[in-house]
């Protein structure tokens, strides 16, 4: 610019027919705007005068030649770039020394990209898919299996059990029967209905039954007490044309005495040892 009718605002100089620069609606001579408004280069530490362009990142300035790649040299005007630790570097340099490597294609993950992260690894976007449909996971529910990751549905489908009573997947726990799953709460006995999970219970035809079902479905009674005779009272009991005794109820019905491992003789419906029954 150039002007006759003022003059320097700093050193009163006259401008006409001089170059001059205008700051706050007030006009320098160029060299007073330069001595005091010109920004010192980051990089030469000289000042950027007001006939050179003044690039700025971040509250500091650059000649145009300046603003380079601090590891590489290589102009860094017009072109995305990144910082690090107060450096700028060109996008490929900084991939060289500080980007993740995708965990699946081992290729590097660019400054600018979106980046996916899971158990200390990291992913493109584009490479964070399911192994099985290939649908990108994104922040959706997944599991890992092996070093693949899979989405929820496409796992179940693939790798986990179904329950042998309502047939829905098992997520997490569970019980094995007879070589089959089955959820914890589905695991109840084949008459009433009880969760058997940490229970006794007792097999009969590959369904499982509580005690006290078993006792009353399948179990013989006792001759003398009447009551179920089971694997669960003990291993011992007595069997005589048809009868069954507890081993503790195998006794003579007059003098009480066990009649385990003794001879006896017997009277209508009762066992007698050989003195009540000779008497």
């Amino acid at each position: 610019m150039t002007s006759n009718q003022t003059d320097c605002h700093y050193c009163l100089q006259s401008l006409r027919g001089r170059k001059y620069a205008l700051r706050e609606e007030n006009s320098y001579c160029i060299a007073c705007y330069d001595s005091l408004f010109a920004n010192p280069c980051e990089e030469c530490k000289q000042p950027i005068e007001c006939n050179s362009k003044d690039l700025a990142y971040k509250g500091r300035h650059w000649h145009e030649g300046c603003f380079r790649c601090a590891k590489c040299s290589r102009s860094l005007v017009e072109k995305p770039f990144a910082a690090k630790d107060e450096l700028l570097l060109c996008t490929e340099c900084y991939s060289d020394e500080y980007s993740s490597k995708c965990f699946h294609c081992q290729k590097t993950i660019m400054p600018g990209s979106r980046k996916m992260e899971f158990k200390g690894s990291s992913w493109h976007e584009s490479c964070f898919v399911c192994q099985y449909c290939r649908q990108p996971l994104g922040t959706k529910p997944l599991i890992t299996k092996g070093n693949e990751n899979y989405c929820v549905p496409c796992f179940e489908k693939q790798f986990a059990h179904h329950c042998h009573s309502c047939k829905k997947v098992i997520t997490s726990g569970g019980v094995t029967y007879h070589d089959q799953p089955w959820h914890k709460e589905c695991f109840v006995c084949a008459g009433c209905k009880t969760q058997l999970f940490g229970q006794r219970f007792i097999s009969k035809d590959e369904y499982p039954y509580c005690v006290d079902c078993f006792s009353k479905l399948y179990a013989k009674k006792c001759a003398a007490c009447k009551k179920p005779i089971t694997a669960l009272g003990g291993p011992k009991f007595i069997s005589f044309e048809e009868r069954q005794w507890h081993g503790e109820c195998f006794n003579c019905a007059k003098c009480f005495v066990s009649l385990v491992g003794q001879g006896f003789l017997t009277q209508q419906d009762d066992v007698l040892c050989h003195q009540c029954g000779s008497a």
